[in-house]
This record gives structure tokens, sequence and C-alpha cells, in this order.
């Protein structure tokens, strides 16, 4: 325990610092600036795109610039843009190995071979463009033709699989000093845009759709092919092995599909035709790509202004000022400022390296466990991905995908986001009784006072959703948005001018690559699911065990929910899950937007689930903790919100569904079912609770959880009786 002269020192601009990773490539001098320009105008390029902003649009026309695109863009040659720039700027931002610490550790060998698997590379991309002259010219196009097919095998995709996978292995054992640039990735850079300049005109013909039969170009397949192991090859540096593996598997699926039995069977697909269709916007190209390329590299913008224009900094602050005084203060801040952040920056471990850094310390430093001051800020920024208006992007795949409008999953989103952040509260608070907590002292924490007069820098936050609510479409309020972030900036200190605001499209080039990246990985993992019809047959088998138990139905669901998502991002996780689970929920008669939710939420808290808990690793790493303990601490923090999901089902109105007094009730049923499941959980309810009491408060809680009129009453009146206990007869005994 913390002494009570102990004074608590904490510096909230941590909140505004970039994460450096373990594998990132630390530039400097013309290779900073050449870097740093490359990602500024990937980040320029996508807001241009999506505002339709062109030179020729600037200039009325007056000024053209060849090989400059025309906004707005065609959608699939966008997408494809967009996938390989970050491929392109993953590669020579992320080693695929260690680096060298001298001289002595280079491998200059594998360096001379990548660079001679250039040769082959940079013929593809002539010979792609050589097909692009052909077909500009009139020459028609087909998978028929022997000339061209043979052209296309042995001149264009024999080259550049050879490349591709000559520097993928070579990536794996080469070694670079930190600071410079490595053979390999330049050549995997170089295969990126190989495979965009022929998807893009081979796309820009009739081709696309002639995908998935005899007319298909092999090309298409041998590009499609090359991208997707560049795809996983990224994925891999960026986020791990998890989904990588996943996506593995599935694309083993695809080719011993038809050998398996039962509702795992399917039909046999020669890898053409797979390939020739999976870089389409049924898989690679599809949902999630779509999500990524606009709704979350502008909302990644969008925090980076934010970050520039040190609003962050300002978030974790207020959240201080607000309930720092309150028992283990910096553990309720960091559910505030991560629930915040959370909310804009889309990944829970992110969120967790970014606002944990400084209160994962503070709750050491006034009496947690290592292990539980982790737990409590991974479920907290795992909680910000659930928070509307922005859900971390979840939203806006959620409209994408349901085509149910975003305000209306926003407004439902409400209640299940409360919930959450009621119980991570519940279990803090509890905690903190428990163990005697206090909290931090005025002399310790930002005045609330101050605070309030800088209240301007969340207009940004309220101008997006007021806009959204207005009707403005989400990338008109989410440039509205970025462009108030700037704008506010000049009433502080930290005034964005050109530098800083170049630099806030440098940093955000720099954080989509990662989620960018998972999209593209999780594509794979849809297409497979969209071509061998595996999420129907997994719909039948929902149905078959609904006819024993809906509940063993949902149960099942959670755990493929969860079981998907471990390892991956929310964005991806939900967007694989949504394949899979959602169609067999909906099967089952369950409401597309309550079963969706269901889905969304497990994938969600799969970042706090063992043995595969990412936000809670990334705490573990804060806070010196052992890692699988700390995964196994932020289930227990994050337990009451695992029976959420349940209560959509019998209790309709926790998604805003039905009349106003049947949703005000419902909430109060699960808030005081949350409120004991926490206090059961943790052991301390109005005292410490004997285990017998314990069992008797957990019946309660799951009683009021349940939905029902009987069950709410049975549980109110056993939770009364709980409370009787341990206010009166327990207070006699001590």
């Amino acid at each position: 325990m913390a002494n009570e002269k102990d004074v608590i020192e904490f510096d909230a601009s941590i909140a505004d610092e970039e994460p450096v990773e373990a594998n990132r490539r630390l530039f400097d001098g013309a290779s900073l600036r050449l870097v740093a320009g490359l990602a500024m105008v990937y980040a320029l390029f996508h807001m241009a795109a999506l505002n339709g902003v062109s030179i020729s649009n600037l200039t009325g026309g007056a000024v053209v610039v060849p090989f400059l695109p025309s906004f707005p863009m065609e959608t699939w040659n966008f997408r494809i843009v967009h996938v390989a720039g970050a491929l392109a700027l993953g590669f020579i931002l992320f080693a695929g190995a260690g680096f060298a610490e001298g001289r002595g550790q280079r491998t200059p060998l594998l360096g001379r071979l990548s660079m001679a698997l250039m040769v082959p590379a940079a013929f593809s991309l002539a010979v792609a463009v050589w097909f692009a002259i052909q077909i500009s010219n009139g020459l028609m196009w087909n998978g028929i033709d022997a000339a061209i097919r043979f052209n296309e095998t042995w001149l264009f995709g024999a080259p550049l699989l050879a490349a591709t996978v000559g520097g993928v292995v070579l990536s794996w054992f080469h070694r670079e000093e930190r600071g410079g640039f490595a053979a390999p990735d330049l050549l995997l850079t170089l295969c990126a845009a190989t495979v965009a300049v022929y998807l893009i005109t081979i796309f820009g013909t009739l081709m696309r759709n002639s995908t998935g039969t005899p007319f298909a170009p092999i090309g298409i397949s041998l590009a499609a092919l090359a991208g997707t192991l560049l795809i996983m090859e990224l994925t891999r540096r960026v986020a791990g092995l998890a989904l990588v593996i996943i996506s593995a598997v599935f694309l083993v699926y695809v080719f011993v599909g038809h050998l398996l039995p039962g509702f795992l069977t399917s039909p046999r697909i020669a890898w053409e035709r797979f390939f020739s269709q999976v870089y389409t916007d049924v898989g690679i190209l599809g949902p999630t790509t779509a999500v990524s390329s606009t709704y979350i590299i502008l909302f990644i913008i969008f925090a980076a202004f934010l970050q520039a224009s040190k609003v962050g900094e300002y978030f974790v602050n207020f959240a201080f000022a607000l309930a720092g005084k309150a028992r283990g203060g910096p553990a309720k801040v960091a559910i505030f400022a991560s629930g915040l952040m959370g909310m804009i920056n889309g990944t829970s471990a992110g969120n967790v390296v970014a606002t944990g850094s400084l209160t994962i310390p503070l709750m050491k430093q006034i009496g947690y466990r290592k292990q539980t001051a982790a737990a409590i800020e991974a479920a907290a920024s795992t909680g910000g991905q659930i928070m509307p208006p922005i859900m971390g992007a979840g939203a806006f795949i959620m409209a994408e995908i349901t085509g149910i409008p975003y305000t209306d999953i926003a407004i439902a989103a409400l209640i299940p986001a409360a919930l959450y952040f009621a119980s991570v509260y519940f279990m803090v608070d509890f905690e903190a009784r428990k163990l005697g907590m206090r909290g931090m002292r005025d002399d310790e924490l930002p005045k609330l006072k101050e605070m309030m007069k800088r209240v301007f820098l969340f207009i940004p936050i309220v101008i997006l959703i007021v806009a959204l609510f207005l009707g403005y479409s989400v990338i008109r309020a989410g440039t509205l948005a970025t462009v108030a972030a700037a704008v506010v900036s000049w009433l502080t200190p930290h005034r964005m001018g050109l530098r800083s605001t170049m630099k806030a499209f440098e940093l955000a080039g720099v954080m989509s690559i990662q989620i960018i990246a998972v999209c593209a990985c999780a594509g794979v993992i849809v297409g497979v699911i969209s071509l061998t019809g595996v999420g129907a047959r997994f719909s039948n088998l929902l149905l078959g065990l609904a006819e024993s138990s809906q509940l063993l139905a949902l149960f099942f669901a959670m755990c493929i929910a969860i079981l998907l998502g471990m390892g991956m991002p929310t964005t991806a996780a939900y967007a694989v899950a949504a394949s899979v689970v959602a169609p067999g929920l909906i099967d089952l008669g369950i409401p597309t937007l309550t079963a969706h939710f269901f889905v969304f939420y497990y994938a969600v808290i799969s970042a706090i689930t063992p043995p595969v808990a990412l936000a809670a690793y990334a705490g573990a790493a804060i806070a010196g903790s052992e890692p699988m303990r700390t995964s196994v601490e932020s289930f227990r923090v994050g337990l009451s919100a695992f029976i959420v999901p349940f209560m959509f089902f019998s209790a309709p109105g926790l998604l805003m569904e039905g009349a106003w007094h049947v949703i005000a009730l419902n909430c109060v049923t699960a808030m005081l079912g949350v409120y004991m499941l926490s206090g059961a959980a943790t052991g301390w309810f109005f005292g410490a609770l004997a285990l017998p009491i314990r069992a008797a408060l957990l019946v309660a809680a799951l009683l009021m959880i349940s939905g029902g009129l009987v069950t709410d009453l049975g549980g109110l009146a056993l939770g009364v009786a709980v409370w009787a206990y341990q206010t009166r007869l327990a207070s006699r005994t001590v």
C-alpha cells in the first residue's frame, strides 16, 4: 500500500506520445524525410479521395498533373491503391526479423540475393505496363486465348511469384541496422506495386465480370496469390501470428474441404477460380477493406489531429480532475480516459499502450497489484470499442454489413456501452473498498476549474456527434471534426501550423498500417467463407443446436465469436465473426441488429479473454506482470460484461427497442444485476462476503439479468436480503 504522504506525480502528455513497436525501423536524416513524406502523402491521398478533391478540382481544371488520380476514384481502384500503399509503407517501416546491432550482424549475402530478385519483380512490373498499353490499344483480353495465357503465366505471374516468395522468405532471416532500408523489404514493396498495377489494368476492363469463370485471365489468380502472400506477411509483422494462422487454416480449407465430413464439407474449388475471386469485392476488396479505406482511415486521421493538438492529453487530465479523488482514483480515471481514447483509435491494445503508460504505474503506486492494474486498463481500453458514436469504427463496419443506418446502431449501443463500463467501474470500486484504498489528493491532481476553462477542446467530438445525427455523411462529419481539431488548437499553446498538420498526416499514415493490413487479411477469411458456403452450413449447425436448446446455441456462438476474435483487432475480429456466426443467429429468428451486436460484443471482449488476450498482454508489458495471469485477471475484471449480450435476447429494450418505459425498466434491472454480479465476482458487497452469501448474491444477479418480471422480482428480493444481511447482521459480528 502506498504511504499516505507519498505524492503521486503524473504526466498526461504520455497519452499523446506515439508508441514505437519493437520491429519498427527508426530512420533519420534524408531517409526519415523520405519515409515521413510517403506516409503523409498516403494519408493525404485518402483525405483528398474521400472528399473528392484533386489538383484539377482546386484549380478549376487549369492545372493537370499526369498520372495523378482524378477524384472520386473508381471504387475497386481506390481499394487496390489503399491496400498497396499500406503494404509498401508497412514493408519499409516494419522489419520482418530482428535488427543488426552492428556491421558484424548484418547479412549482406541475403541482401544481394534480394537485389537479384529485383530483376524478375521489375520485369513483371514492366510486363504489367505492357499489358496496359496493349489493352488501351484495343487488344481483346480473355483467359482462353493461349498466347495471352502463356504471357500472363510465364512473363508476368511466374517472375512475380518467384520474387514475392523469395522476398518473404529472405526477410525472415535478413538483418539490417534499425535505421537502414532492408533489401528484401524494398523487393516486397516493388511486388506490391506490381500487383496493384496489374489488377487496376485488368479490372479496368470488362475482366472484373469474368472472375471465377474460365474467361478470367490466369494473371488475376497469380497476382491475387502474390497479393495474399504479401498481406499475410505484413499482418504477421504488425499484428502477430494469430490472424495469419487463422487465415492459413481457412485457405487450406478451400482445397481440402471436399475431403472433410459433415457440415465442413465444401465443393471442390480449383485454385485459379478461387484466387481470381478472392481479390475482389467478395474477399480482400470487400466489406473489411471498404471500411478501412473510408471510415477507419478517416478516423485515424482524426485521432492523429487530436494527438497533434494535444487533445488526448486534455482528455486524460480532465478524467483525472473528474475522478481522481474517488477510491482507487487512477483506476477510475483509466475507465473514463481509456473509454474516450479507445472509442476513437480502434485498437484495444494500442489504447492500452497510449493511456496505460500513465494509468498503470499510478494504479500500482496506490496499492493495486501489477496484474490487476494492467487488467483494469485492458478492460477499460477494450470497452472503448463499444462506446458510441465511433465504437472504434465498429459501428461503420456493422452498418456496411447489415445495411442498418449508422445512427440506429449508435443509439442501440448506448445502453450496452453503459453496462460494460458500469460493470468495470463496479469491479474497480469494490476492489478499492476491499483493499482500503484512498483517492488522490487535490495537490496531486489537475484542477477541475482549470480543466473546465478548456472544455472547448471537446468541440471536435461534439461536432462529430452533431453532424452525424443531423444526417451528414460519415465522411463529411469526420472531415469537419478533423478540421475542428486543428481550429481549436489555435486557442491553446499547441497551435497547429503547416508543420504540425503535415506531422499529423504522417502520423496517421503510420498508424493506419496495422488496421489496414488486418482488415485486408480478414478479407481473405471473408472471401473463403463466401466462396465455400461454410457460413451457411454453420448456420444450419446452430439451427440444429437450437432445437435442443437456444441457450446452448447462443453459448456455442459466443465461444466461436471469441475464438475467431482472439489475436485480432476489433474491426477484423468482428468482420470475421459476423461472416460466420451472425447469419446462424439470424436464422434462429433473432433480429439482425441483435445478432450482430451479440457477435460484435464478444469479438471486442476477446481482447481480454485468455489465452490470447492482446489488450491484457499489452498491459502486462507496461506493468511488468506475467502475461497469462494478467489475462486471467482481465477476464475477471470484465466478467460482468460477458453476461451482457445474453440480456439482448430476453430484454430487447437494452438495444433501445420497444416503449420507453420497457427500455427504462430493462436498463435499471440490468444495471442492478451487473452491480450484484460485480459484488459476487470481487467477494465484496457492503463488506466481505462469506461463501454462501456470495453464492446467493450471484444467483440474485443472474435472476436480475435474465430479463423476466418474475425473475427480476425474485432477484431483487434476494439482493435486498443479501444487502440487509451485509449491512446489519454482518456488522454486529465485527
